[in-house]
């Protein structure tokens, strides 16, 4: 598994945990990760990196994903599917310098196959394919 792979299913990880656990600074819950797994310092720095600029824009990022969902708002989605579309989003429209679209995309749709539901990687595929497009 690539590097970057294995830090996007950190972050994946870390958000999603996020959702249900104690509200704590992110970098404190990647160093509990981190503590528990062997994980390579570079993927855990990419991971940090996600996290802590998804936290940082979390509302503008929500607002991304819902402006470009027809009949779902972020509130309905499947926490998998909502975690894996903001870290493409913030890859492709936030992060400096930017993910290639593409990339980003193709990543997220293989996070959502593994991580999610049967119809989730068409699903994130399809929002993120109109952010990327700006449409």
């Amino acid at each position: 598994m690539g590097l970057r792979r294995r830090s996007r299913e950190i972050a994946l990880q870390m958000l999603f945990q996020s959702e249900f656990g104690p509200k704590g600074k992110p970098g404190e819950q990647l160093a509990r990760f981190a503590a528990g797994f062997d994980v390579d310092a570079e993927a855990l720095e990419y991971a940090e990196r996600l996290i802590n600029g998804i936290f940082d824009r979390l509302p503008e990022l929500d607002a991304l994903i819902a402006g470009k969902s027809a009949h779902w708002k972020t509130a309905r989605m499947a926490l998998v599917d909502l975690n894996v579309m903001r870290i493409a989003a913030f890859e492709i429209r936030l992060m400096e310098p930017p993910v290639p679209p593409s990339a980003a995309i193709n990543e997220a749709v293989e996070l959502a196959k593994k991580y999610g539901s049967s119809d989730s990687g068409s699903f994130v595929n399809g929002i993120l394919d109109q952010l990327a497009k700006g449409t």
